[in-house]
């Protein structure tokens, strides 16, 4: 009777290599004497798709490199990424209410991509906070409709609310800021409120009280806003420097000193953004912001002849 005999475990395993190794001859390196793999499908797949993160990374850093403040690039950044998901998928996406800063920053950024169309809407003419629409071109053709408005009405005449009362109210039913736009102080008449139709209903129920005053509460239509555009005074001033501190005292006719005061309080805003140094410079376009005093825009700015700069100033009444 035969008997079969076995190989121990460590030759069947070293002559499965050497076979392996043997059919492998082609792909020896020819110094290192390592095997190399034929790349498969799924290996140049997920290159390719590393490859493609780098460059929209790349793209995206490049797009937002003129953008100064780090939080408004931020959220330009974050509406970037939806505007990318709005495209590839051929649908339109909706931002919430948006700062002005990043208002601008964003429609600026979003303007420079040929496959994005953009729609910046608040309401009604000049409205300083917006939503913001992103989408295809084929298929963001018109505004969509994502902006309504609320009426509050009261006896106001008897105690004058502000737009702080106002605000406070709203945001007291539990709602965020980002859902509210601007809001249209119309003194003894109440105010008008621009805000994402999803919340009309609960706004209308919720909101009973602004201040001391009870108050009512209605939809309205937004070719019903009672909207007049801003007073102002223009004037010049020349300045030594363009520091917010010069330029902000010479605007708001305020001493150098008592601004510098506001600036460490935090009453003084650029952009709507908090300044925190006193030489922090303005340039055209800017609006600055003081806690009790207004605003103001900067007009044009010009060089003088002695190295001054003649500023014009902007001042909403």
């Amino acid at each position: 009777m035969a008997v079969t005999s076995f190989a121990p475990p460590w030759v069947v395993l070293r002559q499965a290599f050497r076979t392996v190794a043997a059919s492998s001859s082609s792909y020896l390196h020819p110094t290192h004497n390592l095997t190399i793999l034929p790349s498969s499908p799924l290996r140049h797949s997920a290159l390719r798709r590393c490859h493609v993160a780098e460059a929209v990374k790349r793209d995206v850093e490049l797009l937002l490199k003129g953008v100064g403040d780090q939080s408004v690039a931020k959220e330009v950044k974050h509406i970037l990424e939806m505007a990318r998901r709005a495209t590839s998928r051929r649908e339109v996406l909706h931002t919430d209410f948006l700062t002005p800063p990043v208002v601008k920053e964003s429609v600026s950024v979003l303007g420079k991509l040929a496959d994005v169309a953009v729609v910046a809407q608040g309401g009604y003419p000049e409205a300083e906070r917006c939503r913001i629409s992103v989408g295809h071109p084929d298929v963001l053709t018109n505004d969509p409709d994502i902006v309504a408005a609320l009426s509050i009405t009261g006896n106001f005449g008897f105690q004058a609310c502000s737009h702080g009362n106002f605000l406070g109210a709203i945001l007291g039913t539990g709602i965020t800021r980002d859902k509210l736009g601007d809001i249209l102080v119309q003194e003894e008449k109440g105010a008008q409120v621009l805000i994402v139709p999803e919340l009309v209903d609960f706004v209308v129920t919720a909101l009973d009280k602004v201040g001391n005053v009870s108050v009512t509460c209605s939809k309205i239509p937004l070719l019903a806003l009672e909207y007049e555009p801003p007073r102002t005074n223009t004037f010049k001033t020349i300045e030594a420097s363009l520091r917010i501190d010069a330029v902000a005292s010479a605007g708001f006719k305020i001493s150098r000193s008592k601004l510098v005061d506001m600036i460490s309080s935090g009453d003084v805003r650029v952009n709507w953004a908090t300044v925190t140094k006193n030489g922090t410079t303005v340039k055209t376009g800017d609006v600055v912001s003081v806690s009790g005093k207004g605003r103001l825009k900067i007009g044009e700015i010009n060089e003088t002849k002695k190295g001054k700069f003649a500023v014009e100033i902007i001042r909403y009444l």
